[in-house]
Parts: structure tokens; C-alpha cells; sequence
């Protein structure tokens, strides 16, 4: 699905909202970037929400995984959508962090997301030590996925500093930045296919770059989060053979002061209408309850937890 077709899709749901009557509980939701899978997303979620939690209103905002924990500590929203492996930074108090994040509690684990590095073939960039010298574009500090890429440059012995530019914006930025070759590689973390990877490759041709077992296991100890996944052969136009990478599950956080039964009608609507998730993030197709409930590491909301046992997948 292209870029495109997420931010109709995002601004549909959006639009479609119910109104609500005077009084209703307002909720901000912090996602993702414009261009991403977590921003239209969000929007179904808050169509869900709005339709099976009466007095309830949902208010989207764009975001990041590392910014959305923040976010809903110091009580700037009341949900957002997190990268597991940031999360239990947060929770744990771990840098990029200042202190522990206590405030939040895990609803829903949804699906996982993939770290992509890709580099144009013409580039000469076949493994991440070509980057030296080369042209980065990434997303803004407080997004995951430009803290793992900083991560997976520290373990090929690379920084921002060695390379020739480093850009930070939207995937769509990203996308044109590669395509008039002001950058030479893109990092981010996504589902399989990208829909910006798949706008690249309309343009340019490709290279998905590969993370071997051995640095896997140097990411592991930065982060015991990180963990190994493979873009299968054919995921994106010439790509011949699978490709080793690093991912995260993508979950849906709550502050932990909101009340258990707003936070138990919430996951149990999620719950009951997961073919509206899936129809905007095909990753999320065939999420269960069981799915959901799954530990990512971060302390269930009583509310959801309530949901989980009532369902007897916990």
C-alpha cells in the first residue's frame, strides 16, 4: 500500500469519528509519523474506541515510539502506540530515558515491526561499513527507529559524525531525498512490505542491507531487546534472497492512573474488532486476545488485565 493510500485512509477514519455529547471523556492518542502504518492505525482505533466506549472521544496525534512513552508519563496523552524495545527502556529507566517511567502500562501487544536499511543500488552501500562517508536520512530523535540506527552503526564502528550528511524527517522526506540522491540510505522500522520502501523502489533501484548473527548479538547487549527477524525473498522488487534484520513488537500503552473499567472496555473493543485494524495494518490480520496479552515487558493496566483473565488467555 502506498504512502499515500495510508493518509487517505487515516483522514477517512478520522473524519468518520461519532460526534459526541457535551461531557464526553477526550483522550489523545499519540501514533506515528504521516507516511507510516501507526498514524491511520490510530485513526481506527479512535473509530473503535469512539463507536464502543460510551462518553468516549479520542483525539489522534502524530508521535514516536520513544516520545509516545514520554508523552504519556508526564500526562501529555492518555494512550500511544510504543516499540517494545523502547519501552522497557523507559520502564526500566535505561538512556535514551532520564528516570523511570512508571506511568505506563501495557494494553495491547498489536504485531511486529522490522527495521528496514535500505540504500540505492547505485550507491555502492552492500553492507552498513560502506556507509562511511555516505548520505543517511532517518527520522527525528524520539523515534525507535533512529535509536536503533544509531545502535546498529555503533556496532560497525560508525556514527553520525563519520558519515558525509545525516537528514531527519518524515518517510516521505526520506523517500524523495533518496530518489533525487541527496541520501544514499534510509533507516526506519515498519511492517513488511513498506509501503515508503515499495514508493522508493517504484523510482530507484534497491538494496536491502543485511544485520548478521554477530552483530545481532553485540545490538543484544545494548539491548537485550532487539531481536532477529528475515524480510523474505521477494518482499521488495529484486530482492532475490532473504534478509536478516532486527525488529520489535509494536504495542499499545495507557497511562496507568486511567481507570480500570475505561481501560477494560477499551482492549475488550479492540479485542472484538481486530478486522478493523487489520483492514488499515495488514500485520495486525488474525490478532487474537491471546496475541494481545502477550508480555512484552512492560506492567499490564489492571484494566486490561481484567479483559485478558475474563477472556482466559491469561
Amino acid at each position: 500500500m502506498k504512502s499515500v493510500s495510508y493518509v487517505a485512509i487515516a483522514t477517512a477514519l478520522l473524519a468518520g469519528g461519532l460526534a459526541m455529547p457535551a461531557g464526553a471523556q477526550t483522550m489523545k492518542l499519540m501514533t506515528g509519523p504521516q507516511g507510516g502504518s501507526w498514524y491511520p492505525l490510530g485513526g481506527a482505533i479512535q473509530n473503535i474506541i469512539e463507536k464502543n466506549v460510551p462518553g468516549t472521544s479520542v483525539q489522534v496525534l502524530p508521535g514516536a515510539g520513544i516520545s509516545n512513552v514520554k508523552g504519556v508519563q508526564e500526562g501529555k496523552a492518555e494512550l500511544g502506540f510504543g516499540n517494545a524495545v523502547s519501552s522497557v527502556d523507559g520502564v526500566e529507566g535505561r538512556p535514551p530515558f532520564d528516570k523511570k517511567q512508571s506511568n505506563v502500562c501495557q494494553v495491547a501487544t498489536l504485531y511486529f515491526q522490522y527495521f528496514h536499511m535500505v540504500a540505492t543500488t547505485d550507491s555502492g552501500v552492500k553492507t552498513v561499513a560502506d556507509m562511511t562517508g555516505k548520505g543517511l536520512t532517518t527520522q527525528q530523535r524520539g523515534n525507535t527507529g533512529e535509536q536503533m540506527t544509531r545502535d546498529v552503526l555503533r556496532v560497525y564502528g560508525l556514527d553520525y559524525g563519520k558519515l558525509r550528511n545525516v537528514s531527519h524527517g518524515s518517510y516521505n522526506d526520506s523517500v524523495a531525498q533518496l530518489k533525487d540522491n541527496q541520501a544514499q540510505a534510509f533507516t526506519l522500522i515498519t511492517t513488511v512490505p513498506a509501503s515508503s520502501v515499495m514508493d522508493l523502489a517504484s523510482a530507484r533501484d534497491i538494496r536491502v542491507l543485511e544485520v548478521p548473527d554477530e552483530k545481532l548479538k553485540e545490538l543484544q547487549k545494548i539491548n537485550a531487546g532487539y531481536d532477529k527477524r528475515i524480510i523474505k525473498a521477494g518482499s521488495y522488487p529484486k530482492q532475490d534472497k532473504d534478509i536478516q534484520t532486527i525488529g520489535t513488537w509494536t504495542h499499545l500503552i495507557a497511562s496507568c492512573s486511567l481507570p480500570e473499567d475505561r481501560v477494560y472496555r477499551i482492549t475488550k473493543a479492540l479485542a472484538e474488532n481486530v478486522d478493523q485494524l487489520g483492514a488499515v495494518v495488514a500485520a495486525v490480520k488474525g490478532l487474537s486476545a491471546k496475541d494481545m496479552a502477550a508480555n512484552v515487558g512492560v506492567p499490564h493496566h489492571p484494566g486490561a488485565l481484567k479483559y485478558y483473565k475474563e477472556a482466559k488467555v491469561m
